[in-house]
């Protein structure tokens, strides 16, 4: 599909604004999915799939948390991390609010409301990663350093 085609997201105008190279992959997106749904569509290990998760600590303040799409974020670690009483996923109303964008459809970039960014620290070790665009069924494979760049997430050991 050619970049012309794409859907027109925030995060996808971010990336194009910032010269960031990146490849999509289109797919039908199936409610629930997830990241293990992709992954089997486009033939990819699902550990390279990062989720997006718009999750709030115990003040409501919101935060963006990045993963292996393949594990799970031990709420408890990035709490402690964060200094947070508890950290908790928004219901998904509060997330879409905080985002702009539609859970299952989330992405880091472009988030409506700037939110501190927490990443799994092992994320770093990939050389490419594949991340939501801004719209459900549609995600991009791009360079781990590109993203940094762009996020500044702040690298936490999180799995759970």
């Amino acid at each position: 599909m050619s970049r012309e085609r794409l859907p027109s997201t925030q995060a996808l105008r971010l990336l194009k604004a910032n010269k960031i190279a990146f490849e999509a992959h289109p797919y039908r997106y199936v409610d629930g999915g997830g990241t293990a749904w992709f992954a089997e569509q486009v033939g990819v290990d699902e550990h390279l799939v990062i989720k997006t998760l718009i999750m709030e600590d115990d003040k409501t303040e919101p935060m963006i948390v990045l993963m292996h799409g393949d594990a799970e974020v031990s709420t408890r670690a990035l709490a402690r991390h964060t200094g947070a009483k508890s950290v908790a996923p928004c219901r998904p109303a509060v997330a879409d609010r905080h985002s702009g964008y539609q859970v299952g459809g989330t992405s880091p970039f472009g988030t409506r409301r700037a939110m501190p960014v927490y990443a799994q620290s092992s994320i770093a070790g990939l050389p490419r990663i594949y991340i939501n665009a801004g719209s459900r069924g549609l995600i991009i494979a791009m360079d781990t350093a590109d993203m940094v760049r762009l996020l500044s997430p702040e690298w936490v050991d999180m799995l759970r």
